[in-house]
């Protein structure tokens, strides 16, 4: 079957089987690698991209859910090609990553948070930002989130 969405800004069709989580779909039919693969049952967030505006978990995202929707992906977060997100900046800046196979979906979720709570508290982050990192750096992910907060609002 063929689907139809937005991606990253551009419309794009795609053929599928309508049950072919969107993971792969990005991944496989249209080379968005930046998602990734954790756990295949929507639990990590390593999959983790904007559908409509929502951080959503995409392994287990069926393609025909999509049709028609908004999608953005980690290599849509850039305000302008060449440029990085105030997300991606305080990432850098706070060493957040260390291993980095989950940043993109914690990066996607940090920025859908911050879309709809340009302030958010301590709380706030823990209850939106529930991806699973094994390198453990939560404490860095709050301090970068706050100042993410802080370089957009200052923007």
């Amino acid at each position: 079957m063929k689907f139809s969405f937005t991606l990253n800004g551009e419309a794009v069709s795609v053929e599928a089987p309508s049950d072919m989580p969107l993971l792969w779909v990005l991944r496989e039919k249209l080379e968005m690698t930046g998602t990734k693969f954790g756990c295949g049952i929507a639990a990590c967030g390593a999959c983790t991209v904007h559908i409509n505006g929502a951080a959503t978990r995409t392994c287990v995202m069926p393609i025909a859910a999509i049709e028609g929707a908004d999608v953005k992906t980690i290599e849509g977060v850039a305000p302008t090609p060449g440029e990085i997100s105030a997300v991606q900046s305080a990432w850098l800046e706070h060493q957040v990553p260390q291993c980095g196979y989950c940043q993109s979906g914690m990066i996607m979720a940090a920025e859908a948070l911050l879309d709809q709570n340009p302030d958010p508290s301590d709380e706030d982050i823990d209850s939106a930002i529930t991806n699973i990192c094994r390198c453990g750096t939560y404490e860095r992910v709050r301090t970068a989130i706050h100042a993410a907060a802080r370089a957009r609002r200052e923007a």
